[in-house]
């Protein structure tokens, strides 16, 4: 007896539930593919470093040099860094009353004179029971028991947070170690028909994400030193954090000067009050960064990299913020870098199609 083929629609159904299984699981499965994603990025950030130490040394012994050169310096910044910005958190909480005192001298004269509106008063003991109001109204605790039992709850997710944050340095050990193995096998598993184009357009891409990733985190560096020392300059007490979250910032196109700059005129006001000539000088300080970042370090540390137009990069961050939130603000850019590349390959193919030399012999005969 021959086997009957399987009904085409039957067939197509087993497809979709399938597809539809398997999303499902990638959706409960998320909380342990997150730390696994941020482990591969991370050896893909690293493997250029670690692929240079292994010509000379073991690559287990380049992956622990690496690691302990990253963890050196990052404990050197933080020890620079932890004063001077808790100093500068010191301030900033030292301004509250400040504000209070602008809001009540100020903003609330001016709309209670010249407008219908009139504001409450706010003092820093109304502020301080309206918050206490906020947490009881919104954190119930019925009893002790209560109580307890959610700070159990927060203590059990902190330390399996903590738990993550100990796995993500080992699997990107794990993914370091087979890096080259296991790109490999990738390739290996690509049809023969196409393993030449595909291999080719990974290399564009990987060139792109990793010049357009180098040039970024120096424009950051120098950008947010840029900001910051400037804001010192003028003798804003808050320049160092508001510089240093500038820069960090910048990561996503113009977020960073908009943050920077309003923080900045809020700190210039609390501080020096309505003083038209320290204004001028932070509006001047993040003038000075805007034109370097636009006309010196993007030209010169990532130039054509992406190879969008700004208004494709505003679209892209656009697009990146309405679709997931803050991360696609984060990830629109280098994104919109490995698109560019695959577009461009798509276009090439495009014109190679009989459709486009078609289009072109009509136009070479409606010339004659």
């Amino acid at each position: 007896m021959m086997n009957q083929p399987i009904d085409p629609f039957f067939r197509r159904l087993f497809i979709v539930v399938a597809l539809v299984v398997a999303v499902f699981l990638l959706y409960l499965m998320m909380p342990v593919i997150v730390p696994f994603v941020f482990a591969f990025i991370l050896a893909y950030l690293f493997n250029p470093l670690v692929k240079r130490l292994s010509k000379y040394i073991k690559r287990w012994v380049a992956i622990i040099i690496v690691y302990s050169t990253i963890t050196l310096g990052m404990a050197l910044l933080l020890w620079w860094l932890v004063p001077t910005l808790w100093h500068q958190l010191q301030a900033a909480w030292d301004y509250l009353p400040k504000i209070f005192n602008w809001y009540n001298q100020v903003v609330r004269e001016w709309f209670n004179s010249n407008t219908r509106i009139k504001l409450p008063e706010l003092e820093s003991k109304e502020f301080s029971d309206t918050l206490v109001d906020y947490m009881q109204t919104n954190y119930k605790f019925a009893d002790a028991s209560t109580m307890m039992s959610q700070i159990l709850t927060s203590s059990m997710n902190f330390i399996n947070n903590a738990g993550l944050i100990v796995l993500v340095p080992i699997l990107t050990f794990y993914f370091l170690f087979n890096w080259d193995q296991r790109l490999h096998n990738w390739k290996m598993a690509i049809p023969g028909a196409y393993c030449q184009k595909v291999t080719e357009i990974a290399k564009e891409c990987d060139l792109a994400l990793m010049a357009f990733i180098k040039g970024q985190l120096l424009v950051m560096v120098l950008l947010g030193a840029i900001y910051a020392v400037q804001l010192q300059l003028i003798g804003l007490e808050l320049g160092l954090i508001i510089g240093m979250v500038a820069g960090i910032a910048s990561f996503v196109p113009y977020l960073g000067f908009g943050i920077g700059f309003i923080a900045a005129i809020i700190a210039c006001l609390f501080q020096f009050g309505l003083d038209w000539t320290y204004l001028s000088l932070v509006v001047g300080a993040f003038l000075i960064g805007q034109a370097a970042e636009g006309y010196i370090l993007q030209p010169l540390l990532l130039g054509d990299k992406i190879g969008l137009s700004p208004l494709w990069v505003i679209f892209a961050v656009l697009a990146g913020a309405s679709l997931l939130g803050f991360v696609g603000m984060l990830i629109a850019l280098p994104v919109s870098a490995v698109l560019n590349v695959l577009f461009r390959h798509l276009y090439n193919y495009y014109r190679t199609t009989d459709f486009y030399k078609g289009r072109k012999q009509l136009a070479l005969f409606e010339k004659r």
